[in-house]
Protein backbone atom coordinates (compact mmCIF):
# COMPACT_ATOMS: atom_id res chain seq x y z
CA UNK A 1 0.00 0.00 0.00
CA UNK A 2 2.77 2.33 0.43
CA UNK A 3 4.22 1.58 -2.72
CA UNK A 4 0.82 2.55 -4.79
CA UNK A 5 -0.89 5.30 -2.37
CA UNK A 6 1.92 8.15 -3.93
CA UNK A 7 1.10 6.86 -7.31
CA UNK A 8 -2.95 6.88 -7.16
CA UNK A 9 -2.16 10.72 -5.48
CA UNK A 10 -0.19 11.84 -7.85
CA UNK A 11 -2.51 10.65 -10.90
CA UNK A 12 -5.64 11.87 -9.10
CA UNK A 13 -4.24 15.66 -8.62
CA UNK A 14 -5.11 18.38 -11.05
CA UNK A 15 -2.62 18.97 -13.97
CA UNK A 16 -0.44 22.03 -13.35
CA UNK A 17 -1.16 23.74 -16.51
CA UNK A 18 -4.84 23.59 -15.65
CA UNK A 19 -6.63 26.94 -15.76
CA UNK A 20 -8.14 28.33 -12.74
CA UNK A 21 -12.00 27.96 -12.94
CA UNK A 22 -12.48 31.64 -13.59
CA UNK A 23 -10.50 31.81 -16.78
CA UNK A 24 -13.22 30.01 -19.25
CA UNK A 25 -15.98 32.12 -17.61
CA UNK A 26 -13.89 35.24 -18.36
CA UNK A 27 -13.23 34.27 -22.11
CA UNK A 28 -16.74 33.35 -22.54
CA UNK A 29 -17.85 36.64 -20.84
CA UNK A 30 -15.07 38.64 -23.19
CA UNK A 31 -16.11 36.63 -26.36
CA UNK A 32 -20.06 38.12 -25.71
CA UNK A 33 -19.38 41.36 -25.33
CA UNK A 34 -16.82 41.74 -28.37
CA UNK A 35 -19.59 39.81 -30.61
CA UNK A 36 -22.37 42.24 -29.48
CA UNK A 37 -20.66 44.92 -30.46
CA UNK A 38 -20.24 43.07 -33.94
CA UNK A 39 -23.62 43.62 -34.42
CA UNK A 40 -23.92 47.08 -33.50
CA UNK A 41 -21.08 47.81 -35.98
CA UNK A 42 -21.73 45.73 -38.77
CA UNK A 43 -25.48 47.63 -38.82
CA UNK A 44 -23.23 51.15 -38.60
CA UNK A 45 -21.34 50.10 -41.25
CA UNK A 46 -23.99 49.37 -44.29
CA UNK A 47 -24.52 53.20 -45.58
CA UNK A 48 -20.02 52.38 -45.93
CA UNK A 49 -19.70 48.93 -47.06
CA UNK A 50 -21.34 46.29 -48.31
CA UNK A 51 -21.69 43.16 -47.51
CA UNK A 52 -18.69 41.16 -48.90
CA UNK A 53 -16.15 43.95 -48.66
CA UNK A 54 -17.04 43.86 -45.03
CA UNK A 55 -16.59 40.98 -44.59
CA UNK A 56 -12.98 40.61 -46.48
CA UNK A 57 -11.68 43.48 -44.68
CA UNK A 58 -12.51 42.09 -41.39
CA UNK A 59 -11.01 38.78 -41.90
CA UNK A 60 -7.75 40.76 -43.55
CA UNK A 61 -7.25 42.43 -40.55
CA UNK A 62 -8.20 39.39 -37.98
CA UNK A 63 -6.07 37.25 -40.04
CA UNK A 64 -3.11 39.41 -40.23
CA UNK A 65 -3.30 39.99 -35.89
CA UNK A 66 -3.45 35.94 -35.17
CA UNK A 67 -1.02 35.13 -37.09
CA UNK A 68 1.48 37.69 -35.10
CA UNK A 69 0.27 36.48 -31.96
CA UNK A 70 -0.40 32.83 -32.96
CA UNK A 71 3.40 32.21 -34.38
CA UNK A 72 5.32 34.54 -31.58
CA UNK A 73 3.35 32.81 -28.46
CA UNK A 74 2.83 29.47 -29.98
CA UNK A 75 4.90 28.90 -32.92
CA UNK A 76 3.84 27.67 -36.65
CA UNK A 77 0.85 24.81 -36.37
CA UNK A 78 0.82 21.33 -38.03
CA UNK A 79 -2.13 20.21 -39.08
CA UNK A 80 -2.73 16.92 -39.98
CA UNK A 81 -4.35 16.02 -43.49
CA UNK A 82 -7.39 15.50 -41.75
CA UNK A 83 -7.75 18.44 -39.48
CA UNK A 84 -7.00 20.59 -42.74
CA UNK A 85 -10.29 19.40 -43.86
CA UNK A 86 -11.99 20.49 -40.83
CA UNK A 87 -10.07 23.84 -40.82
CA UNK A 88 -11.03 24.60 -44.29
CA UNK A 89 -14.33 23.55 -43.39
CA UNK A 90 -14.82 26.03 -40.82
CA UNK A 91 -12.70 28.99 -42.83
CA UNK A 92 -15.19 28.49 -45.29
CA UNK A 93 -18.37 28.18 -43.28
CA UNK A 94 -17.75 29.75 -40.22
CA UNK A 95 -15.64 32.58 -41.49
CA UNK A 96 -16.43 33.20 -45.19
CA UNK A 97 -20.66 32.33 -45.46
CA UNK A 98 -21.45 33.45 -41.77
CA UNK A 99 -20.01 37.01 -42.30
CA UNK A 100 -21.36 37.49 -45.78
CA UNK A 101 -24.39 36.24 -44.79
CA UNK A 102 -24.72 38.23 -41.87
CA UNK A 103 -23.61 41.38 -43.06
CA UNK A 104 -26.33 41.37 -46.10
CA UNK A 105 -28.86 40.28 -43.58
CA UNK A 106 -27.92 42.90 -41.14
CA UNK A 107 -28.57 45.72 -43.68
CA UNK A 108 -32.18 44.37 -44.05
CA UNK A 109 -32.89 43.79 -40.75
CA UNK A 110 -31.91 45.80 -37.23
CA UNK A 111 -28.72 44.70 -34.80
CA UNK A 112 -30.83 43.41 -32.02
CA UNK A 113 -33.24 41.03 -34.30
CA UNK A 114 -30.22 39.86 -36.08
CA UNK A 115 -28.35 39.10 -32.60
CA UNK A 116 -31.93 37.37 -31.75
CA UNK A 117 -32.47 35.10 -35.25
CA UNK A 118 -28.72 33.77 -34.53
CA UNK A 119 -29.69 32.10 -31.28
CA UNK A 120 -31.50 29.39 -33.27
CA UNK A 121 -27.75 28.12 -33.14
CA UNK A 122 -27.23 26.70 -29.79
CA UNK A 123 -30.32 24.59 -30.16
CA UNK A 124 -28.88 22.67 -33.53
CA UNK A 125 -25.13 22.67 -31.62
CA UNK A 126 -26.76 21.00 -28.66
CA UNK A 127 -28.68 18.45 -30.84
CA UNK A 128 -25.85 18.23 -33.47
CA UNK A 129 -23.10 17.56 -30.31
CA UNK A 130 -25.35 15.04 -29.14
CA UNK A 131 -25.41 13.04 -31.88
CA UNK A 132 -21.64 13.30 -33.21
CA UNK A 133 -19.66 14.10 -29.74
CA UNK A 134 -21.43 11.67 -27.73
CA UNK A 135 -22.24 14.64 -24.94
CA UNK A 136 -25.08 14.41 -22.85
CA UNK A 137 -28.39 16.31 -23.69
CA UNK A 138 -30.00 16.52 -20.04
CA UNK A 139 -32.85 17.50 -18.77
CA UNK A 140 -31.25 20.59 -17.83
CA UNK A 141 -30.10 21.50 -21.02
CA UNK A 142 -33.55 21.19 -22.95
CA UNK A 143 -35.13 22.83 -20.32
CA UNK A 144 -33.24 25.39 -20.58
CA UNK A 145 -32.80 25.46 -24.56
CA UNK A 146 -36.94 25.94 -24.12
CA UNK A 147 -36.63 28.91 -21.92
CA UNK A 148 -33.86 30.86 -24.03
CA UNK A 149 -35.37 30.44 -27.10
CA UNK A 150 -38.96 31.57 -26.07
CA UNK A 151 -37.09 34.89 -24.47
CA UNK A 152 -35.30 35.12 -27.97
CA UNK A 153 -38.60 34.41 -29.87
CA UNK A 154 -40.54 37.24 -27.22
CA UNK A 155 -37.91 39.53 -27.76
CA UNK A 156 -38.04 39.04 -31.75
CA UNK A 157 -41.66 39.10 -32.14
CA UNK A 158 -41.47 42.23 -30.08
CA UNK A 159 -38.96 44.13 -32.08
CA UNK A 160 -40.42 43.12 -35.24
CA UNK A 161 -43.85 44.30 -34.63
CA UNK A 162 -42.07 47.81 -33.65
CA UNK A 163 -39.54 47.79 -36.77
CA UNK A 164 -40.61 45.42 -39.49
CA UNK A 165 -38.27 42.48 -40.94
CA UNK A 166 -37.26 41.70 -44.51
CA UNK A 167 -37.89 38.04 -44.88
CA UNK A 168 -34.43 37.96 -47.35
CA UNK A 169 -32.63 39.03 -43.98
CA UNK A 170 -34.29 36.83 -42.14
CA UNK A 171 -33.24 33.80 -44.24
CA UNK A 172 -29.73 35.39 -44.52
CA UNK A 173 -29.39 35.84 -40.71
CA UNK A 174 -30.64 32.29 -39.79
CA UNK A 175 -28.74 30.64 -42.78
CA UNK A 176 -25.79 32.09 -40.74
CA UNK A 177 -26.74 30.68 -37.84
CA UNK A 178 -26.98 26.79 -39.50
CA UNK A 179 -23.22 27.42 -40.26
CA UNK A 180 -22.33 28.36 -37.34
CA UNK A 181 -24.12 25.38 -35.53
CA UNK A 182 -22.19 22.95 -38.02
CA UNK A 183 -18.62 24.74 -37.47
CA UNK A 184 -18.75 24.51 -33.98
CA UNK A 185 -19.08 20.75 -33.83
CA UNK A 186 -16.37 20.43 -36.63
CA UNK A 187 -14.32 22.88 -34.29
CA UNK A 188 -14.69 20.74 -31.15
CA UNK A 189 -12.27 17.48 -32.08
CA UNK A 190 -9.47 20.00 -33.41
CA UNK A 191 -9.09 21.55 -29.58
CA UNK A 192 -7.63 18.52 -28.12
CA UNK A 193 -4.35 18.62 -30.33
CA UNK A 194 -4.05 22.14 -31.77
CA UNK A 195 -3.82 25.95 -29.84
CA UNK A 196 -7.49 27.97 -29.97
CA UNK A 197 -4.96 30.59 -31.70
CA UNK A 198 -3.73 28.33 -34.32
CA UNK A 199 -7.26 27.15 -35.03
CA UNK A 200 -8.75 30.46 -35.65
CA UNK A 201 -5.76 31.63 -36.96
CA UNK A 202 -5.69 29.22 -40.30
CA UNK A 203 -9.87 29.12 -40.36
CA UNK A 204 -9.65 33.28 -40.18
CA UNK A 205 -7.11 33.11 -42.86
CA UNK A 206 -9.48 30.61 -44.89
CA UNK A 207 -12.62 32.74 -44.55
CA UNK A 208 -10.31 35.79 -46.21
CA UNK A 209 -8.62 34.08 -49.01
CA UNK A 210 -12.77 32.87 -49.93
CA UNK A 211 -13.26 36.21 -49.86
CA UNK A 212 -10.30 37.89 -51.87
CA UNK A 213 -13.13 38.12 -55.09
CA UNK A 214 -14.51 41.34 -52.64
CA UNK A 215 -11.13 42.62 -53.10
CA UNK A 216 -11.30 45.23 -55.95
CA UNK A 217 -14.57 46.57 -54.62
CA UNK A 218 -12.93 47.31 -50.62
CA UNK A 219 -10.11 49.31 -52.29
CA UNK A 220 -12.88 51.33 -53.67
CA UNK A 221 -15.38 51.38 -50.96
CA UNK A 222 -12.13 52.24 -48.33
CA UNK A 223 -11.31 54.90 -50.63
CA UNK A 224 -14.23 56.66 -50.37
CA UNK A 225 -15.33 55.84 -47.02
CA UNK A 226 -14.92 58.12 -43.82
CA UNK A 227 -12.14 57.64 -41.74
CA UNK A 228 -14.19 56.68 -38.74
CA UNK A 229 -15.72 53.95 -40.93
CA UNK A 230 -12.55 52.55 -41.76
CA UNK A 231 -11.19 52.48 -38.23
CA UNK A 232 -14.73 50.37 -37.22
CA UNK A 233 -13.60 47.92 -40.20
CA UNK A 234 -10.45 47.59 -38.23
CA UNK A 235 -12.26 47.50 -34.89
CA UNK A 236 -13.96 44.25 -36.35
CA UNK A 237 -11.24 41.96 -37.66
CA UNK A 238 -9.34 43.06 -34.09
CA UNK A 239 -11.71 42.37 -31.58
CA UNK A 240 -14.73 40.53 -32.61
CA UNK A 241 -12.50 38.50 -34.95
CA UNK A 242 -9.34 37.68 -33.89
CA UNK A 243 -10.24 38.59 -30.11
CA UNK A 244 -13.55 36.93 -29.61
CA UNK A 245 -12.72 34.12 -31.94
CA UNK A 246 -9.68 32.74 -29.93
CA UNK A 247 -11.39 33.65 -26.47
CA UNK A 248 -14.39 31.26 -27.37
CA UNK A 249 -12.04 28.41 -29.18
CA UNK A 250 -10.05 28.84 -25.70
CA UNK A 251 -13.53 28.56 -23.85
CA UNK A 252 -14.50 25.45 -26.19
CA UNK A 253 -11.50 23.02 -24.46
CA UNK A 254 -12.80 23.67 -21.08
CA UNK A 255 -16.78 23.43 -21.70
CA UNK A 256 -19.13 21.00 -23.55
CA UNK A 257 -20.00 22.44 -26.65
CA UNK A 258 -23.85 22.49 -25.85
CA UNK A 259 -23.37 24.52 -22.89
CA UNK A 260 -21.50 26.52 -24.35
CA UNK A 261 -23.29 27.56 -27.35
CA UNK A 262 -26.21 28.68 -24.70
CA UNK A 263 -24.25 30.94 -23.51
CA UNK A 264 -24.48 32.50 -26.71
CA UNK A 265 -28.00 33.80 -25.74
CA UNK A 266 -26.66 36.95 -23.50
CA UNK A 267 -26.05 38.01 -26.86
CA UNK A 268 -28.82 39.84 -27.68
CA UNK A 269 -30.01 41.42 -24.80
CA UNK A 270 -26.22 43.18 -24.62
CA UNK A 271 -27.06 44.01 -28.13
CA UNK A 272 -30.17 45.89 -27.71
CA UNK A 273 -28.37 47.56 -24.85
CA UNK A 274 -25.55 48.14 -27.33
CA UNK A 275 -27.80 49.02 -30.14
CA UNK A 276 -29.84 51.61 -27.75
CA UNK A 277 -26.63 53.45 -26.74
CA UNK A 278 -24.68 53.91 -29.93
CA UNK A 279 -27.71 53.50 -32.73
CA UNK A 280 -30.14 54.83 -31.06
CA UNK A 281 -32.44 51.59 -31.55
CA UNK A 282 -34.65 51.79 -28.56
CA UNK A 283 -36.08 48.46 -27.96
CA UNK A 284 -40.26 47.35 -27.27
CA UNK A 285 -41.01 46.57 -22.95
CA UNK A 286 -41.70 43.31 -24.01
CA UNK A 287 -38.03 42.57 -25.27
CA UNK A 288 -36.70 43.00 -21.46
CA UNK A 289 -38.73 40.43 -20.86
CA UNK A 290 -37.72 38.33 -23.33
CA UNK A 291 -34.30 39.19 -22.67
CA UNK A 292 -34.74 38.09 -18.74
CA UNK A 293 -36.35 34.70 -19.99
CA UNK A 294 -33.50 34.48 -21.68
CA UNK A 295 -31.13 34.57 -18.86
CA UNK A 296 -33.30 32.33 -16.80
CA UNK A 297 -32.32 29.97 -19.81
CA UNK A 298 -28.88 29.99 -20.01
CA UNK A 299 -28.72 29.60 -15.75
CA UNK A 300 -30.71 26.43 -16.26
CA UNK A 301 -29.06 24.91 -19.03
CA UNK A 302 -25.98 25.37 -17.28
CA UNK A 303 -26.75 23.44 -14.30
CA UNK A 304 -25.43 19.82 -13.81
CA UNK A 305 -27.37 16.86 -12.68
CA UNK A 306 -26.85 15.91 -9.06
CA UNK A 307 -25.10 12.87 -8.94
CA UNK A 308 -26.45 10.20 -6.83
CA UNK A 309 -24.12 8.69 -5.08
CA UNK A 310 -25.01 4.64 -3.29
CA UNK A 311 -24.11 3.62 -0.02
CA UNK A 312 -21.05 0.48 -0.10
CA UNK A 313 -23.37 -2.79 0.30
CA UNK A 314 -22.31 -4.75 3.70
CA UNK A 315 -20.09 -7.08 3.43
Amino acid sequence: MTTTRPESTRSASPAPTSPASWLPLAAVATTLVLWASAFVAIRHLGADFSAGPLSLGRLLVGALCLGVVATATRGVPRPTRREWVSLVAIGVLWFGIYNVALNEGEQRVDAGTAAMLIQLSPVLVALLAAVFLDERFTAYLGIGLALAFGGVALIGLSTSQSQGRDLVGVFLVLLSAVVYAVSLILQKPLMKRLAAVHVTWLACTVGAVVCLPFLPTLVEEVRVAPTSSVLWVVYLGIFPTAIAFTTYAYALTHMNAGSLSVTTYLVPPITIVLGWMLLGETPAVAAYAGGVLALVGVAVARRKPRRVEHPPAPA
